[in-house]
């Protein structure tokens, strides 16, 4: 049991530096559209560049996790999101850019993958408390990421040490990862010839659950900052200050996920989830003038997605055998979310207009509510 928990405890550093890493773009997206001198519809084809390069890692690295011992490879995938996050303030291009983010996105993916799977291998049972504490620690790197990224502004004038400081935060995450010994791979997982076939439909509806869960995740934390400057309802300071709250309720949803999903299916916690959820960004187009329904949604919005992708996660691992090729393939799923609907935000934000973003998200939130009618149909 000691050797485990050390274990899960370098799984969950792994995870906050995947949040800090995918917390740090919205708050920084002015910046990065002054340096790359292009306008926020077209700056927004960074979030397509960085989830197919989320989708490219999460399908070959579910193939390597399955081969190869998992700790070396999380260790590879910190190092490389290290690495391009110290690049993306020397890059004075939108192409360059998107270079580096599609690589980013390749780590994130790689490790996303590498973390659910391996945790699921080291706790054959009881899974579901330490998968939403696995997701409980993604929400803190993200909750502390604008945080960060003000502070290094503020000392540093400048957003290219808010990137070389989450840099220099992730480098001992990943030393730490890599000198833990891998769990065992999996039988089922060894067997490369084991089919999924069987479990397409499966791996289908799950993969359109995680859909709608990031896309909604991503697509509010990384534009309700840029939105809330817009229709003046913050000042830069404020508006980190509402990305951060959003963050952080996320964060506490998470956290009141584990001691919840111990009592709880993970079918209930998802309904829950997408109703209040859902509740949260009528609240935000029903007053659209107003700072307080703004505040009001994002608390709510945040606190009720954040225990939903771990959820879905344990409501797979009882359809199908997780190995890295099923969990890679059930985040493709993720990663399409999070490339569409930021992507569709971006492009509606200055034609159509801030409120956009919300229309977006609420089509999202639906388009997920109709998947889980079809998975509850089926499971009955």
């Amino acid at each position: 049991m000691p050797g485990r928990f050390v274990k899960s405890l370098a799984y969950f550093a792994a995870y906050t530096a995947l949040g800090l890493a995918l917390a740090s773009l919205g708050p920084t997206l002015p910046d990065l559209a002054r340096l790359t001198g292009a306008s926020l519809s077209t700056l927004s084809t960074i979030f397509v560049a960085r989830s197919a390069g989320y989708l490219v890692g999460a399908v070959i690295g579910g193939r390597l996790f399955d081969r190869i011992p998992g700790h070396l490879l999380l260790a590879g995938m910190l190092g490389t999101m290290a690495i391009c996050l110290a690049l993306v303030p020397i890059s004075h291009s939108v192409l360059l850019l998107a270079a580096i983010i599609f690589v980013l996105g390749w780590g994130e993916g790689g490790l996303d993958v590498g973390g659910n799977t391996l945790l699921v291998w080291l706790y054959p049972t009881g899974l579901a408390p330490w998968m939403n504490a696995l997701h409980f620690f993604f929400g803190v790197g993200a909750l502390f990421s604008p945080l960060i990224v003000t502070f290094a502004i503020d000392a540093y004038g400048s957003f290219a040490g808010a990137y070389w400081l989450l840099a220099a935060l992730i480098v001992p995450i990943g030393l730490f990862v890599a000198i833990q010994p891998s769990p065992p791979i999996a039988h089922h997982a060894k067997n490369r010839h084991t089919p999924l076939r069987e479990h397409r439909t499966d791996l289908l509806i799950i993969g359109g659950l995680l859909f709608a869960a990031v896309g909604a995740e991503i697509g509010f934390g990384n534009w309700i900052y840029t939105y809330a400057i817009q229709q003046n309802l913050a000042d830069t300071a404020s508006a980190a200050v509402l990305t951060s709250t959003y963050w952080s309720t996320f964060t506490v949803g998470r956290l009141a996920g584990i001691p919840i999903s111990a009592r709880v299916t993970p079918t209930a916690i998802v309904l829950f989830c997408l109703l209040a959820c859902s509740g949260g960004v009528l609240i935000i187009l029903t007053h659209p003038g107003s700072a307080n329904a703004l505040w009001t949604g994002t608390l709510l919005a945040g606190f009720a997605i954040g225990p939903m992708f771990a959820s879905i996660i344990a409501l797979a691992e009882r359809i199908v055998p997780i190995s890295g090729r099923a969990t890679g393939w059930i985040l493709v799923g993720s990663s399409a979310g999070a490339m569409t609907t930021p992507w569709v935000i971006g492009q509606l934000f200055e034609t159509v207009g801030p409120h956009a973003t919300w229309y977006t998200i609420l089509a999202d939130l639906c388009l997920g509510l109709a998947i889980y009618v079809i998975l509850v149909s089926r499971s009955r």
